[in-house]
């Protein structure tokens, strides 16, 4: 296995810059997660790394080589695809055999590797089987297996998940996250779905118009985010971002509604984040309305109307007694979770 550098990554498509000076470095053994809304460049990199892009300048290395101008067979990489390209006329064992056939692997050797994987993944019952007659998790761990019987330095996920149902991409993600960790290889997951991101990676690269906007640990990222764009972007429910003004360790709304003290903040004009998970409701109180209640099994998102303020908050089962749409509620914030960001860079303070 190998790391992967990008240093001054660019693509342009005409005068267009997709992907611009990305620098990365991604750690052997790692699982790396690209994130961003559609658009961002994260699918074009991955693809750059792959090969199947060419760069429009800088270079990618893999290990100590420098890939930037091989052909994609030529970089040992391996890549899953979103719509699994398997060969429709052939069983699962002759899909996963299908790389070391290729490579003029003999038969015997082919067969009991295609055996370890197959067992690797539960897909022993399917060997037989063609594509067709395969549920699409099962279609995606024989797409999965395919490239992991090549060894490669490095595996590469391009959305792989986004056409499973929910239960699905929770069992499959935690089936990649065991493989990835029981094979110690390098792995780059590419993904729109930011709940996706924070639980398979060891790190973490949220991507905002061809650059990388943060990245670092999922934890970090969610912690510290490096301004409004990444604090709305990481957290699910979204972050609350209030403009106002802090003054005599007072933060007050510009839109009338909400007054909350604030511990060592800087006082001026500011951009408030209020994470729904630290806003604490007190039910009686006057700070605000409830206008919804969403039950999600061991919590419910519940939706506040402060004056001209709508806030989002979640509260834990153990806590709704008294939590009931048209209720009013006291606001305060769990100390210590305030974020600051500036109002006109819009970078965290």
């Amino acid at each position: 296995m190998a790391s992967i550098s990008l240093q001054n990554v660019t693509k342009r498509f005409g005068d267009v810059t997709v992907v611009e000076d990305l620098d990365l470095e991604l750690e052997h053994g790692q699982f790396t997660v690209l994130v961003g809304p559609s658009g961002c460049g994260k699918t074009t990199t991955l693809r750059m790394i792959a090969g199947l892009e060419e760069t429009s300048g800088g270079r990618i290395l893999v290990g100590d080589v420098d890939v930037t101008g091989l052909e994609p067979k030529d970089r040992d990489i391996a890549m899953v695809f979103q719509n699994y390209a398997l060969y429709g006329h052939l069983s699962v064992r002759r899909n996963i055999g299908f790389p070391l056939k290729a490579r003029g692997v003999a038969k015997e050797e082919i067969d009991l590797r295609v055996t370890e994987v197959a067992e690797s993944l539960s897909l022993t019952h399917l060997l037989e089987r063609l594509p067709g007659q395969l549920s699409g998790g099962q279609q995606q761990r024989v797409a999965i297996g395919r490239a992991i019987i090549r060894q490669p330095k490095a595996f590469l996920f391009d959305e792989p998940l986004s056409n499973l149902d929910a239960k699905l991409r929770l069992e499959m993600r935690t089936e990649l996250l065991r493989l990835q960790r029981q094979l110690g290889v390098t792995a780059v997951f590419v993904t729109h779905d930011q709940e996706e991101a924070m639980t398979l990676s060891d790190k973490v690269v949220v991507m905002r118009d061809g650059r990388v906007a943060q990245q670092g640990t999922p934890a970090s990222v969610y912690a510290e985010p490096a301004d409004t764009f990444v604090a709305a972007f990481v957290g699910s429910p979204t972050m609350n971002l209030l403009p106002g003004e802090v003054a005599d360790g007072v933060f007050r709304s510009a839109t009338p509604g909400l007054v909350l003290p604030t511990e060592g903040m800087v006082p001026g004009p500011v951009i408030l984040g209020l994470r729904p998970e630290d806003a604490l409701l007190t039910p009686g109180g006057s700070d605000g309305t409830i206008d919804l209640v969403e039950l999600l099994g061991p919590r419910a998102i519940v939706r506040v109307r402060c004056a001209e303020i709508a806030l989002t908050t979640v509260v834990e089962g153990s806590a709704l007694a008294g939590i009931t749409e048209g209720a009013t509620v006291g606001v305060q914030a769990r100390p210590g979770s305030l974020h600051a960001f500036d109002p006109d860079t819009q970078q965290r303070r």
